[in-house]
C-alpha cells in the first residue's frame, strides 16, 4: 500500500503505515474478551433521511407482500419443508431446482459485481438486518430511553421504578415488533392463509405452527434486543469477503486522509494550522458497529452513511468544506481518480447477462406439466392375439397449474392406441402430483427392430400440452417369416 509522511502512522493504518493493531480484534469486543455495548447517537442529516424513505419502501413491500395473489397463489412463497416455491405467481417443484441452482450462481455472480463496483451499499441501504436494526428497533430505544448519553446515564442508574418501566417497555415493545416480523417471515414460509388458520383456530389444531411462531419470534428478538451489530460483524460473511471482492476503484465510505490530517482541535476565530479534521469522534459516536472509520476501510463497516452525515454537520458548524468523509474509491482519495468501469467489472458484467439471458429463457421455456414415463419394471412385453404385442408403463405428472385438468395420452407417430388403466383419462389436482398406469399397444407390422422409439403427447381435451419421448420393447421378428 501507499504511504504519506505527512500523515501519523497511526491515523490511517493499511494507507500510511504498519500499525494495524485496531485490525487484531472487534471494536465491541475489549482486550479480556467482553463485550463492547455500543450506544450509537442518533445520526441526522441528508443520508439518514434518504435512508429512512428507502427503509419505508422496503417496510410496505416487506409487510404487504404475503397478502398479494396472482391466480389464487401467493405472489412469493418459500415452502421449504414442502419443497414448494412461488415465485412471481409460478410454482417451482424439486424437479425445478436446476433453475434454482442457476438463479443462485446468478445471484453470486451480481454479489461479486456489485461488491466490486459499490462496496457495500447493500448492507448499508437494504439489507435486511441493518434495517430493521437502525430504522425500526434502534428508533424504538431511542423513544423510549433517549439518545446515546441517556443510555448510558440509564445503563449506570440504579433500578429504581422509572428504570424498570423504561426497560419492560422497551422490551416489550422489541418482542412485539419481533412476533410481527415472525408471523410475515412465516407467511413466506406457509402463506398468509395458513398463518391466519393458525392465529384462528384451536391452538391444539396448529401445536407445531405456534412452536414455530413462538421460535421465530425469540429469535428476532434475541437478534435485536442483544445480539444487534455482532450478526454483521461476527455471523455475517459478507464483511469477510470484502477483502477479495474490493479493490481500489471500489466505491466505499472512506475518510479523506489528505484532507484532513494532521488533525487538529478546532479553535473559534484561530488560524487553521491543521487538516480539517478536527478531531471531534462524532463520526465514531454515530457508528453502529464502533468502529473510527479515519483508521481506514474496515471488515466491521456496513456502507451505513452515518459517519457521513455526523462529519458534515460538523464542518458545517465550522465553516469548512463538506465530505471530509465520503462515497469515494482508494484511489480516489489517494489519487484524485474517478470512480472507474473497471476490465474486471466488465467481465464480471459479460458473464452475468449471458447467466441472465440463460435464466430468462429456462423460465419462459418452463412448462405447466412435468411429466416422467418409465417401463414397468421386471416386464418386457405382452402378446395380444397374433397381430400385436403392448408394454406397461408408468407416469408420474407434476400439474403446475391453479386448474384441475384430465390428462390423455395419445401415440403421435405409431398405428397403435393408449389404454389406461381406470378409465379415459388421468386425474390431475391443481398443484399436486398425479401418476397412473397405461398399455401402450402396437400391431406387429409396426414394430421393425427390438426398440422402437414412441411419441406421447399429454393432452387436456384436444390441447397438445406436452410430449415425451419413450421407448416400446417388441420380439425380434424372423425376416425370413416376413419374407413369406
Amino acid at each position: 500500500m501507499e504511504s504519506s509522511p505527512s500523515i501519523p502512522k497511526q491515523t490511517v493504518p493499511g494507507l500510511t503505515g504498519p500499525d494495524q493493531s485496531f485490525r487484531d480484534h472487534l471494536a465491541t469486543v475489549d482486550a479480556r474478551g467482553r463485550r463492547n455495548w455500543i450506544f450509537a447517537q442518533k445520526p441526522k442529516g441528508k443520508w439518514y433521511t434518504l435512508r429512512s424513505y428507502i427503509s419505508w419502501g422496503f417496510f410496505i413491500l416487506f409487510f404487504t407482500l404475503p397478502f398479494i395473489y396472482v391466480d389464487g397463489r401467493p405472489l412469493f412463497l418459500f415452502n421449504v419443508p414442502a419443497a414448494r416455491f412461488i415465485l412471481f405467481g409460478k410454482v417451482f417443484w424439486p424437479q425445478d431446482f436446476f433453475i434454482f441452482g442457476l438463479t443462485m450462481v446468478t445471484f453470486v455472480i451480481f454479489v461479486i459485481l456489485f461488491t466490486a463496483a459499490f462496496g457495500r451499499l447493500f448492507c448499508g441501504w437494504v439489507c435486511p438486518q441493518t434495517i430493521f436494526m437502525e430504522m425500526l428497533f434502534r428508533k424504538v430505544e431511542y423513544l423510549i430511553e433517549g439518545d446515546a448519553a441517556q443510555q448510558k446515564l440509564l445503563k449506570k442508574a440504579p433500578w429504581t421504578g422509572g428504570k424498570i418501566f423504561k426497560k419492560s417497555a422497551k422490551h416489550l415493545a422489541f418482542f412485539l415488533l419481533a412476533f410481527i416480523i415472525a408471523n410475515t417471515f412465516l407467511s413466506y414460509v406457509i402463506g398468509i392463509r395458513d398463518l391466519w388458520k393458525i392465529i384462528t383456530e384451536p391452538v391444539s389444531q396448529h401445536v407445531v405452527g405456534l412452536l414455530s411462531l413462538l421460535v421465530f419470534s425469540a429469535v428476532f428478538y434475541a437478534v435485536y434486543a442483544f445480539f444487534r451489530e455482532q450478526a454483521c460483524t461476527v455471523v455475517c460473511p459478507y464483511g469477510r469477503l470484502q477483502s477479495v471482492l474490493l479493490d481500489r476503484n471500489s466505491m466505499i465510505v472512506a475518510y479523506d486522509y489528505k484532507r484532513g490530517e494532521p488533525r487538529g482541535k478546532y479553535k473559534k476565530n484561530a488560524a487553521i494550522e491543521s487538516g480539517d479534521c478536527i478531531d471531534c469522534f462524532q463520526c465514531v459516536k454515530v457508528c453502529p458497529t464502533g468502529i473510527d472509520i479515519r483508521n481506514g476501510l474496515q471488515m466491521e463497516c456496513v456502507g451505513c452513511t452515518a459517519c457521513i452525515d455526523a462529519c458534515n454537520h460538523m464542518m458545517e458548524k465550522t465553516g469548512r468544506p463538506l465530505n471530509l468523509i465520503r462515497y469515494t474509491s482508494e484511489n480516489g482519495i489517494s489519487n484524485k481518480e474517478p470512480l472507474r468501469y473497471t476490465l474486471r467489472m466488465k467481465l464480471y458484467t459479460g458473464l452475468l447477462c449471458v447467466l441472465v439471458v440463460i435464466l430468462s429463457a429456462l423460465l419462459l421455456s418452463r412448462k405447466d406439466l412435468d411429466a416422467t414415463i418409465m417401463r414397468a419394471p421386471g416386464m418386457l412385453y405382452q402378446e395380444r392375439g397374433t397381430d400385436s404385442v403392448s408394454n406397461l408403463y408408468n407416469i408420474k405428472v407434476a400439474n403446475k397449474t391453479t386448474r384441475n385438468l384430465p390428462l390423455h395420452l395419445r401415440l403421435e407417430d405409431n398405428s397403435g392406441r393408449i389404454e389406461i388403466i381406470g378409465g379415459q383419462a388421468i386425474p390431475l389436482k391443481k398443484e399436486d402430483e398425479g401418476a397412473g398406469t397405461f398399455f401402450v399397444v402396437l400391431p406387429l407390422s409396426s414394430i421393425s427392430e427390438r426398440k422402437t422409439l414412441l411419441h406421447i403427447g399429454l393432452y387436456e381435451g384436444n390441447k397438445k400440452i406436452d410430449e415425451i419421448r419413450t421407448n416400446f420393447l417388441g420380439p425380434v421378428r424372423d425376416q425370413g417369416h416376413d419374407k413369406n
